[in-house]
């Protein structure tokens, strides 16, 4: 049978290649690449025996566990489509989610058995409910759901699936800075090669051509890489692959928030090599930890730092540098649109959120309404676009889609929404949401820059940037913070610190100070509620 650029082909690959290695770990879960393989069989027999086969959607609605991996494989491996819940969502949001993507079957923790059954009734494709049983002791009776254990029990541990394709899907909800998820619709082949390396990560050969090249990629020393953000986070999910797929050993924590010495324990433990996080939300915490335990941990085995789908501002890149100075750290670009678009060069320090190479798959487009779109000229501004292996478009969203994958001489590009300027040398700097852009005095500035400066300053845990009225300049540049600890923070010294950083005109010219930044679901920032805050004057600092 022939072998496809689909993670359950390749994955089975690998675990051919080396079986009784560890492929994942997970607090006090271990497995091999053979354990979660024959696991992930066993799972998918059970799915299929449901009636549940190729083009199903199935939720994940889980923690970090090793059954969430076995229940994405479990579905790749029947050409089923696994969807990630995210677990914070409240009711309207699980409504939605579990309406949207037509889901037939979810696989979730026991104590997510009473959110389920608020929303079953809206989701009346929903048949096979299986659970993950926890210390919760919520009742899942009433719902129908099978115990994850008793579901597999008698069923066969062999790979006798049919041929799968390039084409098989996987979807991925995003959670965005506005409105609800949208649905990421990536075939298998696009999503290994646009978010995942195409097996070549830092390889001399670059991508592989075959889908069983990927066992030939297999050092004889498996790194250890550790991804810091739950598996329902793309970012988290495409590490997962990239590590399993190299025959390298992934680490995930069980906890549900981020705790800094509980994740630099499990770096000490296990020996990681590699860290992957998103942006400074996860790094803050990291670094705030090392600060306060100096020499508490053995964290010799680390030689790579790297961060992906958030800004990971260059003040927090040099605190790692202090406290790793021969580490690699890398910050990339990319979003579950369009995998990995590329890493800061760091060339241009102060210009924008970063700095990347354009090629013939990587390009600045103009998104002007009434006007054809076409690539910028130098030294001009526009959208930064992705070709070649991209999505197919958003699930149950024809006109998002249409939106966002446009044609431009006869080739499909995706606007990724954050805008960006070409510049002379042929390389592109990229700022932000262009939705998010605040027009002062005719100037324009990019809430995600100010946010980056803001965030070097030591008094300042966390911020978002938006624009209120004013009555000269049209709009204001305003900050709303999170104080570190209790850091004294007036407007005048934000001010003064910031313009250490970024342009007088760029500089917040009104302060609110809150206990919690607010944040989506998803971690990512939550502009409106930023802007209520900041219109309601409540927490404004002199």
């Amino acid at each position: 049978m022939a072998k496809h650029f689909n993670i359950a082909d390749m994955y089975e690959i690998v675990a051919d290649k080396v079986p009784t290695r560890d492929a994942l770990v997970c607090g006090e879960q271990r497995a091999t690449f053979d354990e979660l393989d024959e696991r992930a069989n066993k799972l998918a027999h059970y799915l299929g025996a449901q009636g549940i086969g190729a083009g199903d959607h199935v939720g994940l609605y889980l923690y970090n566990c090793n059954e969430y991996l076995e229940g994405m494989l479990a579905c790749f491996k029947i050409r089923a489509v696994p969807i990630n819940v995210n677990y914070r969502y409240v009711q309207d949001e699980l409504l939605y989610i579990f309406d949207n993507a037509d889901m037939v079957a979810c696989i979730h923790n026991q104590e997510f058995a009473p959110h389920i059954a608020e929303v079953r009734a809206s989701a009346p494709d929903l048949k096979t409910l299986v659970y993950v049983q926890d210390d919760s002791g919520a009742d899942t009776a009433n719902l129908g759901s099978v115990e994850y254990e008793s579901a597999m029990v008698g069923c066969s541990g062999e790979r006798d699936f049919g041929e799968r394709s390039d084409d098989d899907l996987f979807i991925l909800y995003t959670g965005g800075t506005t409105g609800m998820p949208k649905g990421v619709m990536w075939p298998h082949k696009n999503v290994f090669f646009a978010a995942m390396g195409g097996g070549g990560w830092f390889h001399p050969d670059g991508a592989i051509t075959e889908p069983q090249q990927i066992a030939e990629r297999i050092g004889d020393f498996p790194i250890v890489g550790m991804a810091l953000a739950p598996l329902m986070h793309g970012a988290c999910w495409w590490y997962a692959c990239i590590q399993l797929l190299a025959g390298n050993t992934v680490v995930l924590s069980p906890a549900r928030s981020l705790v800094g010495e509980y994740v630099w324990d499990i770096v000490a433990r296990e020996k990681v090599n590699a860290i992957s996080i998103v942006g400074d939300a996860m790094a803050v915490p990291l670094l705030d930890a090392l600060d306060a335990n100096p020499g508490r941990w053995d964290l010799s085995s680390i030689f790579s730092v790297g961060s992906g789908g958030a800004v990971f501002s260059e003040s927090k890149q040099e605190a790692f540098k202090q406290h790793f100075p021969n580490v690699f750290i890398t910050n990339s670009f990319g979003s579950s649109e369009s995998g990995n678009m590329g890493m800061d060069g760091g060339g241009k320090k102060g210009q924008g959120l970063g700095n990347v190479t354009k090629s013939e798959f990587m390009s600045v487009i103009t998104d002007n309404e009434g006007e054809p779109h076409r690539h910028v000229e130098p030294g001009e501004m526009g959208i930064f676009a992705r070709s070649g292996y991209i999505p197919v478009g958003y699930y149950n969203d024809p006109v998002k889609t249409a939106k966002t994958i446009v044609e431009v001489d006869g080739k499909s590009w995706l606007l990724l929404g954050d805008e960006a300027r070409l510049e002379e040398d042929n390389s592109i700097t990229v700022y932000g949401r262009g939705s998010n852009c605040i027009n002062t005095g005719g100037e324009k500035v990019f809430p995600e820059e100010v946010e980056q400066a803001l965030k070097a300053n030591p008094a300042v845990f966390d911020c978002l940037v938006v624009a209120t009225p004013d009555e000269r300049f049209g709009s204001r540049v305003t900050a709303v913070v999170a104080r570190r600890g209790n850091a004294q923070l007036t407007l005048e010294a934000l001010q003064e610190h910031a313009r250490k950083h970024i342009a007088g005109y760029k500089v917040p010219r009104e302060l609110h100070v809150v206990d919690e930044v607010p944040r989506a679901p998803s971690g990512k920032p939550a502009y409106p509620k930023a802007l209520q805050i900041a219109l309601a004057g409540e927490h404004k600092v002199a």
